[in-house]
């Protein structure tokens, strides 16, 4: 048996990483090559490496290398079971039919500046006279007025189709409705409303407590500064002007107006910096941020974006709570599979679900040796008054080495600004946090202390939209640049050795 092999096996901790490698290993691979035909291969597939594993179980090394390999199948089933059957009882089956739908509007409505969009979650669908009990979800594009509400009861007449994508975009539509569950779109629909409240009880009182909020808000700030205070709390950027979105794309601080592991993670370590910086301690301010995030997941809605931001930013907290990094990072494969348990689409056509475990690897792995290495360098004290300031620069840094191969990649464009404006930006964003949160807190006991407030956040917003727009609007500022799948996977290759081989050094110098 070979060396390595058996470190594994004896290894408990190290055999359960393997089998979880193996399960996002059989996602990943039947994501890209995966189809409803296979479905029935695979279940034979494992039946047959269930009855070789009964055979050589005896044998350690054979056995546990038919575990990985049935994990790895269990994997690629998780996958394809979640594919939707063509037959009548599934919505996407009448697809290029005009018909009448019953459902419910089963998630947040997403309210634009000229239209709204559903996700309806569909109960029967009527061809004439005939009614046919379904499941499954669709996507529906509506004016923006009557406006509906998660749980409202519907009747949709339209044409269903399946979804296509974009002529003039590199964003993957198809997939990014997929991994809601929703195959099919209606088009030119005629809704009418049948009833209410058929949701969740409290998933109604979470969007009702978020409607109250949006209208609150809309009193206390003016557009576009209200519509980014509301990205920067809960991730709705609905209200933000596209040339201002396009800037933020182009400086690369679009994570600032999404709810993110990325843009949560960022945050949640600086506020920790700010926290013991002004004297808390480091359990303190751990059990004062955990609080605040699970506040912040209730507040946001709850939704699986926001469920995975919250995650990784509770990661990123043990961290530096356990100072444990192989610790922290078996937590974040044991997530991803959970997550995956739940979504399978996630990992290959989720760049959201992407860039923040990538983000959150950068910020356990890459930004320690930074920061090592810098404070080395320059000789500088934690109890520096720079401290803060150099951990900005250096999470920004993290952040941004981890997620870069996947953004040119993905989106085949390199903002050439991105360090510099985020380090302009990010140091303010958990004050506009602060100062925006206790404002609308404010403005309902008081409302004119409640607008004392908001003209001071006011400011801070209209700084980061000056700073957007100013490095947004040159032509310099980002340029087209993508990359192959195949390059891309040989950077993250390097970044991984890079890591390895810092780890394995500082691991010597410590037994010196």
């Amino acid at each position: 048996m070979p060396e390595w092999l058996r470190k594994i096996i004896s290894s408990k901790s190290k055999t359960f990483l393997t089998f979880c490698f193996c399960f996002i290993l059989g996602v990943a691979t039947l994501s890209f090559f995966g189809t409803n035909r296979l479905t029935f291969v695979m279940y034979i597939l494992s039946f047959v490496i269930i009855f070789f594993i009964i055979t050589f179980w005896y044998k350690r090394s054979i056995g546990f290398l038919l575990l990985c390999l049935f994990i790895f199948v269990l994997g690629g089933l998780r996958f394809l079971i979640s594919l939707p059957e063509q037959d009548a009882a599934r919505v996407e089956f009448y697809n290029g039919q005009k018909v009448a739908l019953r459902g419910w509007v089963s998630s947040e409505p997403d309210i634009g500046l000229s239209d709204a969009r559903y996700v309806v979650s569909v109960d029967s669908v009527e061809e004439g006279r005939k009614s046919t009990r379904v499941s499954g979800k669709v996507s529906v594009k509506n004016r923006i007025y009557p406006e509906y509400h998660y749980g409202d009861e519907l009747e949709i007449v339209c044409s269903l189709q399946e979804p296509e994508n974009f002529a003039d975009s590199n964003f993957n539509y198809k997939k990014y409705l997929a991994k809601q569950g929703v195959w099919s779109v209606c088009a030119s629909p005629k809704i009418s409303a049948t009833g209410i409240n058929k949701g969740s009880f409290l998933f109604n009182k979470m969007f009702f407590l978020k409607s109250k909020i949006q209208n609150q808000m809309t009193r206390l700030w003016p557009e576009p500064a209200n519509s980014l205070l509301a990205g920067i709390l809960y991730g709705s950027r609905n209200g933000l002007p596209q040339d201002l979105v396009d800037n933020f794309t182009r400086t690369g601080l679009t994570h600032i107006v999404a709810v993110s592991g990325y843009n949560v993670s960022i945050i949640v370590v600086m506020l920790n910096v700010f926290l013991i910086f002004i004297g808390l301690s480091r359990r303190q301010s751990f059990w004062f941020l955990m609080s605040l995030i699970l506040t912040f997941v209730f507040f946001s809605g709850a939704t699986a974006s926001v469920v995975r931001a919250g995650v990784m930013a509770v990661i990123i907290l043990a961290a530096g709570h356990l100072g444990r990094v192989s610790s922290v990072g078996r937590t974040l494969v044991y997530a991803a599979v959970i997550m995956l348990l739940f979504n399978p689409y996630l990992l290959i056509w989720d760049a959201g679900f992407q860039l923040s475990f990538l983000s959150t690897m950068g910020l356990v792995y890459l930004a320690p040796i930074f920061k090592s290495g810098l404070f080395k360098k320059i000789k500088i004290k934690n109890s520096s008054l720079l401290t803060p300031l150099l951990e900005v620069l250096i999470t920004t840094i993290s952040a941004i080495v981890a997620t870069l191969p996947l953004i040119l990649f993905q989106f085949g464009r390199l903002s050439l600004v991105a360090p510099l404006a985020n380090v302009l930006v990010l140091w303010i964003v958990p004050w506009l946090m602060l100062f925006g949160f206790l404002s609308l807190m404010l403005s309902w006991v008081l409302f004119p202390l409640g607008q004392v407030l908001a003209w001071v956040a006011g400011l801070g917003l209209n700084y980061v939209i000056i700073i957007v727009d100013w490095f947004g609007s040159k032509s310099w500022s980002a340029v087209d640049f993508g990359i192959p799948a195949w390059l891309m996977v040989v950077v993250y290759l390097l970044l991984v050795i890079f890591i390895i081989k810092n780890y394995a050094e500082k691991d010597q110098s410590s037994l010196v």
